[in-house]
Order: C-alpha cells, then sequence, then structure tokens
C-alpha cells in the first residue's frame, strides 16, 4: 500500500525513469506521424480533403520553363485567363496512368494546361514527354520542390484549377479520370465562364514552351 512517504521516496526514480524513456516517446509521436502521413497519401479518398487554397490568390512562383532554356514563367504571366495546373514527375507512375486522361482532356481546347514539373531530372522530363505526348501550353519547372511548398503540394499527380484573376477555385489530389473531369472540372470551368476556344493569356510570353 502507498503511504505519503513511500510516493515521496520513490518520487526521484520516478522522475529519472520518465527522463529515461522521454526520447523514445518522441521518437514514437513521430512513427505515429509518419504513418498517418503514409496512410494519406494512399488513402483513396484523399482527394475529398479540404484545400486552403481555394477561394484564394494562386501562390506566387517565377520557374524556369521545361522547353527554353533561360526563360522563366511566373503565376503573373499565366493571369487573365483560367489555367489548369497538373503536377506531375517522370518517376511518377499515377502521372502515367493519367496522361491519357489528361491529353484527351487538353485536346478540347476548355481550358489551357499548365504543367508543373516536381522534383524532376531536365532530360528525363523532356524524355518523358517526347515519349507520352506533351499535353501541356507551357511547362513550368520546380526542380528542389521550393515553390510546391507554398501551393500545398505532397506529391502527385495533384490538379489545381486558377480563374482568370489568379484565384484558386478547385484542387484535386491523385490521378484525373474521365469522370473527375465530367463531374467535378467541367462544372467548375462553367461556373468560372471557361469556354472552349478561350483566349490564352499567355500564348505570347516568350519562352512559353512547345506543344
Amino acid at each position: 500500500m502507498n503511504t505519503p512517504d513511500s510516493r515521496s521516496g520513490s518520487a526521484p526514480g520516478a522522475r529519472r525513469g520518465a527522463t529515461r524513456w522521454l526520447p523514445l516517446a518522441v521518437f514514437a509521436a513521430l512513427a505515429v506521424l509518419l504513418a498517418a502521413g503514409v496512410w494519406l497519401s494512399r488513402n483513396p479518398d484523399r482527394e475529398k480533403l479540404p484545400s486552403p487554397l481555394i477561394g484564394k490568390p494562386a501562390p506566387q512562383f517565377s520557374l524556369p520553363v521545361l522547353h527554353e532554356a533561360g526563360h522563366l514563367i511566373s503565376t503573373q504571366d499565366l493571369r487573365g485567363a483560367p489555367y489548369l495546373l497538373n503536377v506531375w514527375g517522370s518517376w511518377c507512375p499515377a502521372c502515367r496512368d493519367e496522361h491519357p486522361v489528361l491529353t484527351r482532356f487538353a485536346e478540347t481546347k476548355r481550358v489551357r494546361v499548365v504543367g508543373f514539373n516536381w522534383k524532376d531530372e531536365h532530360a528525363d522530363a523532356l524524355r518523358w514527354l517526347e515519349q507520352y505526348g506533351n499535353p501541356y501550353f507551357v511547362v513550368a519547372v520546380d526542380y528542389e520542390g521550393k515553390a510546391a511548398i507554398d501551393w500545398g503540394i505532397y506529391g502527385a499527380p495533384e490538379t489545381f484549377l486558377v480563374d482568370a484573376q489568379g484565384i484558386v477555385r478547385w484542387k484535386f489530389v491523385g490521378p484525373l479520370t474521365d469522370a473527375v473531369i465530367r463531374d467535378q472540372l467541367i462544372p467548375e470551368l462553367d461556373r468560372i465562364g471557361a469556354k472552349a476556344g478561350a483566349p490564352a493569356a499567355g500564348a505570347s510570353l516568350a519562352g512559353a514552351g512547345a506543344r
């Protein structure tokens, strides 16, 4: 049975024990957070996670253009007409699965499709588009992944719809499908007034990239 004296006598040892186990507790907590992140990345419903960017100005970037050495493209350059920002990488199997769907959609010319090449090698990205086709109006390259942080990008593919005023209107995490485009993206395009054949504000920009 514990008494006030016995509790006070054992307190120093208990404190030492707690201190000794503290690093393990911290490690366990980090492991739980990591496991949660892995679960989220594999969760088929992850596209339903809300994005804090919706309804807010698109985060600014000024990035190299994949097809034009020495040229940069910025979010400011893209303003004036809606665009779909598609995050991809040559290392991404899901991007390969998505690519035919994205290509078919780009051919409708409903909205500019802007590529956001993320943490890739320049030569690998070029080779990938040569092999599978290039549906993009222009491809911005985020070699180090720094610009992606502001956009809240944590995987590929991810896709954002930005309106003519530079406001993020929609985000989808995971590979686009015909159903997602039909049931989610097209209604959003209708909502912001994006029509087939709409003028591409960045079409005359130097270094906008070859299709």
